[in-house]
């Protein structure tokens, strides 16, 4: 969506290319959405953590940066106050993203904005398509809504923090870096309840062309019995999905490998060994010269 762009932003170090640089001054990386709560005293709309940003070029901008905002599919909740919203949100123009980054103090490019815009958008995309897709384990309709959201960079989600400390144990099968961005998003169904999604950005390993690859896990929060019950669910029905496939893969084709003919012990043992601890997904971003 938005701008396309067929020549991807320079290679930035650990970061995926959405992210602005790093400075060197401060050693840490910054979060990969500008979009994030501001630490002045600018006006906070409650709905996104967000204030209002400028489409007016910067003080020292050469390049001129298309103003308008491309539609995602994303629905939108109605105002709390009554106030006229757009049925679905939209992403902040390149020019938008430009000057955030600027409030910042990020240097980055102009060239390449558009670019990152691009990616953001992407992003956001599937991480609302893997959103319906739970939404779907409890066969409800109409599509929900996006009420607010909340970027959390260096917040280690719970999940995230259980990964990291796999990865130092078993560096081969778990994630050894810890993810670049969070986002919390609460969506409200059309029975009028609010559900928390927490979603995870990592970075995954370039295709062999240099293409980005990061992969989202996104998950409802463990807030309600609800959300519990769908978790549990969820991880049983890939659990036992991982377990027959490994057993297709184990006994030759013709072998009885019903469940009267293992062991108890040693079927849970299986599934334990092959459940699928993550529901994290790759998506790969494309830029083409084509919206």
């Amino acid at each position: 969506m938005g701008q396309a762009q067929s020549t991807p932003p320079p290679p930035v170090p650990i970061l995926p290319p959405s992210h602005p640089p790093v400075s060197s001054a401060s050693g840490s990386p910054p979060p990969s959405c500008p979009m994030h709560q501001s630490t002045s005293t600018e006006k906070i709309n409650p709905l996104n953590y967000m204030p209002t940003l400028s489409q007016k070029p910067g003080p020292a901008q050469t390049t001129s940066l298309p103003v308008e905002r491309t539609e995602s599919s994303i629905p939108r909740s109605p105002s709390p106050d009554g106030s006229a919203v757009p049925p679905k949100w939209e992403y902040p123009s390149p020019q938008q993203f430009y000057n955030a980054l600027l409030r910042k103090g990020w240097e980055t490019p102009e060239e390449h904005v558009e670019t990152m815009v691009e990616i953001h958008n992407f992003l956001n995309e599937m991480a609302w398509k893997e959103v319906l897709r739970w939404e779907n384990q409890n066969n409800l309709a109409p599509e929900p809504q996006l009420t607010r959201f909340q970027g959390r960079p260096g917040e280690l989600s719970p999940k995230a923090r259980l990964y990291l400390f796999a990865g130092r144990i078993l560096p081969s099968r778990f994630n050894t870096k810890p993810p670049f961005d969070r986002h919390d998003w609460v969506i409200r169904r059309h029975s009028g309840e609010e559900v928390r999604y927490v979603i995870d950005y990592y970075e995954a390993p370039p295709e062999l062309d240099g293409t980005p690859v990061f992969s989202l896990d996104v998950r409802p929060a463990l807030d309600t019995l609800g959300s519990m019950k769908t978790r549990i669910s969820v991880a049983t029905q890939e659990a036992w999905a991982a377990f027959k496939q490994r057993e297709k893969m184990t006994f030759p084709e013709g072998h009885d490998v019903s469940l009267f003919s293992l062991d108890p012990f040693s079927l849970v043992i299986r599934m334990i060994i092959f459940t699928k601890l993550s529901r994290s997904t790759h998506f790969f971003p494309q830029a083409s010269s084509t919206s």
